[in-house]
């Protein structure tokens, strides 16, 4: 399919873009390419092939929910100027 300047202002305008003049010729070259590689794809016999969801059959697998010890927080807190507890201790900013 050739991108004409018809279809370019369409494209432009739906885009919100403005192409400079210098470039439309390059543009319409460009996107004229593209959409003849998209419509190889219309090419392709797809009846008897079924909608893939997902690559893994049988769906996602899952591992179990276990909690871990961590010491992040701990880690974290040693660089805080101020803490109480395992939390930040920040100063009032609400009255």
């Amino acid at each position: 399919m050739y991108i004409d300047d018809k279809m370019l202002e369409k494209l432009e305008k739906l885009s919100a873009l403005k192409i400079p003049d210098d470039k439309r010729e390059e543009f319409k070259e460009q996107l004229s390419k593209i959409v003849d590689f998209v419509e190889v794809l219309n090419e392709l016999n797809l009846d008897n092939l079924e909608a893939t969801i997902s690559p893994v059959s049988g769906g996602t697998l899952l591992r179990d929910d276990e909690p871990v010890k961590s010491d992040v927080i701990d880690i974290i807190l040693e660089n805080a100027p101020q803490k109480q507890g395992r939390s930040f201790e920040v100063p009032k900013i609400i009255e």
